[in-house]
């Protein structure tokens, strides 16, 4: 970082917020007098320039970011598998081989205990899990960080890491208000649907996750964006859930049939034609669910739909 502005107060009567850097000539300049308050400023930053953000990823030498999902949160160095030199001259034989065996040593001492390991293998397998899941980064490294405090504080223990790695993803999903149900994150895991809710509920218990109630209304942007139906529909969907909270038919329900329902009913009102089965297959209801919200919320919020061809 450069030189903060400090003292410039006492230097100059120029306000401080009228005080701005000159990075060519490494000045602090009063913008209403013109008046050089300080010259000569020792620029802290990096001696390269960069124009591009391929050049400036290329020339930066302070590494990746720090990550959760990482056993070591990507603090220790890693000896890379090029047989070349910082200058770019290719290795002699025998040096290659030393560094390939300084290589397979680095690897096995960066994992020293058994909370590394165990990380590590969670680790692996929330990557399969996000990634068939389609879900973002943000989660991934939120569910990292649950599935960390949980082996920190002893929880895991006993326990398939299957189960807790699938539990703390439903939880991350829960606090992003990502629409993922249970079954769908069961799904693409080994683990049973039982086990999984138990150890969500053991996580929320343990660690004192502040885990915000899932809505109908979180359902819809995912259902519309599937279908590719229109802005318009989205709108009017979560305007009829919002009416049928208030009449108290939401009570109980399962927020993904809701949600399937309310969208049924505004693609008809759009004149937009899809059908129920369609619109269960995208959530992962049944048919059966979405026609009994479909004829609740239309009863009680007497709501006239033409009918399905």
């Amino acid at each position: 970082m450069r030189e903060e502005k400090k003292d410039v107060e006492s230097e100059s009567k120029c306000p401080q917020d009228k005080i701005i850097y000159d990075e060519v000539r490494g000045e602090y300049i009063c913008t209403e007098t013109g008046e050089v308050i300080e010259d000569k400023v020792v620029d802290q930053g990096p001696e390269w320039r960069a124009f591009t953000p391929e050049e400036r990823d290329k020339r930066a030498r302070s590494g990746s970011p720090l990550s959760p999902t990482i056993h070591d949160s990507g603090i220790a160095t890693m000896i890379d598998w090029r047989d070349r030199d910082a200058s770019g001259k290719k290795l002699e034989f025998q040096r290659r081989l030393e560094v390939m065996r300084m290589r397979k040593w680095q690897i096995r001492t960066r994992i020293q205990d058994s909370i590394d390991r165990n990380i590590t293998q969670a680790a692996t397998e929330l990557e399969r899990i996000t990634e068939q899941l389609g879900l973002p980064k943000n989660i991934k490294e939120e569910a990292a960080a649950i599935y960390r405090r949980a082996v920190e504080k002893g929880v895991v223990r006993g326990r398939a890491v299957e189960s807790v790695v699938a539990a703390a993803l439903y939880a991350a999903c829960r606090i992003y208000k990502i629409p993922r149900t249970l079954d769908e994150i069961v799904e693409y895991t080994k683990a049973p649907k039982k086990d999984v809710a138990r150890c969500f509920r053991l996580l929320v218990r343990e660690l004192g996750l502040k885990i915000p109630v899932s809505g109908a209304a979180d359902y819809v942007p995912r259902i519309v964006s599937a279908l590719g139906l229109g802005g318009k529909i989205e709108a009017k969907a979560i305007e009829i859930l919002e009416e049928a909270r208030k009449k108290g038919v939401t009570a109980g329900k399962d927020p993904a049939g809701l949600a399937a329902a309310a969208v049924y009913i505004a693609a008809q009102l759009h004149g937009e034609r899809k059908t129920q089965k369609d619109i269960a297959q995208v959530i992962g209801v049944t048919e059966v669910t979405v026609r009994n919200r479909y004829k609740e919320i239309t009863q009680y919020l007497n709501i006239q739909v033409p009918e399905e061809e």
